[in-house]
């Protein structure tokens, strides 16, 4: 199903077509690659054995019991990123997902300025930002949780 373009408002109308036919895919395109960038992290963690250095850093600030901690922190960075990609159970999944970027933002990240090469908060703002408008949408056209009776 295409969506309506005003293509007077476009400076290249021709790609008028283009986008109408594409732009339904683009929120899927945004809740998949949020999910699928945040995955690898997740795998690095419990299957490449980095959870040993997340849980000293989360000792490093004080958190409670760092290293199941740590190992619940790869979960979520894996298979609820997972669960986001396709869909499934998607506002609970960006709701937790906002939970783990609000303390990283604060606790981690924030302290070291904006930007990401000084190892600052610019892109878990991004993945922050992302996450509350996909809780807010929910899972979209192209998801699992169009198949269920009702939305989490």
């Amino acid at each position: 199903m295409s969506e309506q373009i005003d293509r007077q408002r476009l400076f290249f109308p021709a790609l008028g077509g283009l986008y109408g036919a594409l732009a339904p895919l683009s929120y899927t395109l945004v809740r998949i690659s949020a999910g699928a960038i945040l995955m690898p992290h997740g795998w690095q963690k419990l299957v490449n054995g980095t959870a040993v250095n997340t849980a000293k850093g989360l000792a490093a600030k004080g958190f409670p019991a760092p290293v199941p901690l740590a190992y619940l922190v790869g979960f979520c960075e894996l298979f609820v990123a997972a669960a986001l990609v396709i869909g499934l159970f998607t506002r609970l999944c960006a709701g937790i997902l906002w939970v783990q970027m609000l303390v990283i933002l604060i606790f981690f990240v924030g302290p070291k300025g904006y930007f990401w090469g000084n190892q600052g908060y610019e892109f878990v703002l991004l993945w922050l930002l992302l996450f509350t408008a996909i809780l807010f949408r929910g899972g979209g056209r192209y998801s699992v949780d169009r198949l269920l009776p009702k939305e989490f």
